[in-house]
């Protein structure tokens, strides 16, 4: 216990630690309560060490000590969200953010977010505008249809939409696609809040147009059907497609939505992705159409109504819109988008999502050989360009897989070492472990990027030798 006494007397007080040069740089861009608070963690920490230990304490280190305050302050004016490397090769990937934002939507963000702007201000009128107007009329444009809105997200726009339309009234909807969308939200529940009421038909594996039929009566407000964009059912299956369901509608006065969810705007079947787009799906006549703004999309998180102007102008009036609307970073961002889409071909291009969901396999090559090459040197690391299956991610297409290139690592240091040390790292690199191998896939990095990934692999090396020395 005496020499216990003795290491904690050598302990510096906080004040003492405080006037220590080693920490001067940090009082120029941090506040001084942070430093305080991290100093004051560690003399506790090195404190709690001293007298938890088993016989012999370990002396006092100076520089460890010292090394750990500085840890610690830089740890704690990390921000919580920061950027990361994607080398999943997933590119709708609903943990890192899902879709990147182009260029142009990314400059638009910031030249609105940095002063004001007329987010609900009409210059021309001098008075009060909607902030509806901003991105209404590109939507239409794109879409073909009638009208729109936005709110903050798909599950949003479900729960508007049938509040507005059905609360106390009856929704007709498969039993094979009340899906789940994420995160536990299920479309049973959002129905349920909504004020709706469910009326499930047909079986799991089978609907027929006569199963909606059977199901209407005078308390029904709707029918619904929801793209089940995150799974599919195969094998011996049925489903009412939109015309169908659109010619019962109009035989049964009643008006049909269609929850889409990914929300596609071009036609990517050419690139090995099949499913529906926003413009073919209003054509069969649907009334009114919901989908994500940051899925298929590209764009921000947004969840985006189109349809029949009576419709939509009936959810604009509901108390909820004003409780799931978006801000003005959101519309500069969807605007943005929009714009890019009157020109098809530039969309695929400027897009981040859809630029990388057509990209060629030769482009890939080329890249993964660049990291390749710069990854090379090493006496611990061996590299290939290998092909690899690569997903589109975000609950979308679930079924494709998409053909893709990837630099594979192979080390006698485990994958999962490496993989955690790579998300160690400043820049965090999230990779992918396939049967004991490191995988960084190409489609998801950038080539600004591969320097990233090569100076992390650089300085897990160093590490190792460090280790072995």
């Amino acid at each position: 216990m005496e020499h216990k006494q003795k290491l904690l007397s050598k302990l510096p007080k906080v004040d003492q630690t405080l006037q220590d040069q080693r920490l001067f740089a940090f009082f120029e861009d941090t506040s001084r309560d942070l430093i305080v608070e991290s100093v004051r963690e560690v003399i506790a920490e090195e404190r709690a060490k001293i007298l938890n230990g088993s016989g012999s304490a370990p002396a006092f280190d100076e520089e460890a000590f010292f090394q750990a305050i500085t840890e610690r302050i830089s740890q704690k004016k990390r921000p919580s969200l920061i950027n990361v490397v994607n080398a999943t090769g997933v590119v709708l990937h609903t943990n890192l953010g899902r879709a990147g934002l182009s260029p142009s939507a990314c400059a638009n963000v910031m030249k609105i977010a940095k002063g004001y702007s007329t987010l609900e201000y009409n210059v021309k009128k001098g008075a009060r505008g909607s902030r509806h107007s901003h991105v209404e009329s590109l939507i239409c444009k794109i879409t073909g249809a009638e009208a729109a809105m936005v709110v903050n997200n798909n599950a949003a726009a479900t729960m508007l939409c049938l509040s507005a339309m059905a609360e106390d009234k009856e929704v007709i909807v498969s039993r094979g696609e009340l899906v789940e969308i994420g995160g536990s939200f299920r479309i049973p529940d959002i129905m349920a809040r909504s004020g709706a009421k469910l009326v499930e038909v047909g079986t799991t594996n089978k609907t027929k147009i006569a199963d909606y039929k059977h199901a209407i009566t005078e308390e029904t407000a709707a029918i619904m059907k929801v793209h089940t964009s995150n799974y599919r059912i195969v094998g011996f299956t049925a489903e009412a497609d939109l015309a169908e369901l659109t010619a019962l509608g109009k035989e049964s006065g009643l008006p049909v939505i269609y929850d889409m969810g990914s929300g596609l705007l071009v036609d990517l079947s050419s690139y090995g992705i099949k499913e529906p787009t926003v413009g073919e799906s209003l054509k069969t006549g649907i009334d009114v159409i919901l989908f994500s703004g940051d899925k298929l999309m590209g764009g921000p998180q947004a969840g985006i109504i189109a349809g029949k102007k009576s419709l939509i102008n009936q959810m604009k009036n509901h108390p909820l819109a004003r409780v799931v609307r978006i801000d003005k970073m959101t519309l500069a961002a969807l605007e943005s988008t929009c714009r890019t889409y009157l020109d098809q071909e530039k969309a695929l291009k400027e897009i981040p999502a859809l630029r990388m969901l057509s990209e060629d396999i030769q482009s890939m090559r080329s890249r993964g050989e660049q990291l390749k090459a710069l990854l090379d040197d090493s006496m611990f690391f061996k590299c290939r360009v290998v092909e690899a299956a690569e997903q589109v991610g975000g609950g979308s297409a679930p079924t494709t897989e998409l053909k893709g290139i990837a630099v594979k690592l192979e080390t006698e240091i485990p994958a999962e070492k490496i993989e955690r040390l790579l998300r160690k790292n400043n820049i965090p690199i999230i990779a992918r472990i396939i049967r004991d191998a490191v995988y960084f896939d190409m489609r998801t990095v950038a080539d600004e990027e591969l320097p990233i990934i090569a100076e992390a692999m650089a300085a897990i090396e160093t590490a190792i030798r460090r280790s072995r020395s």
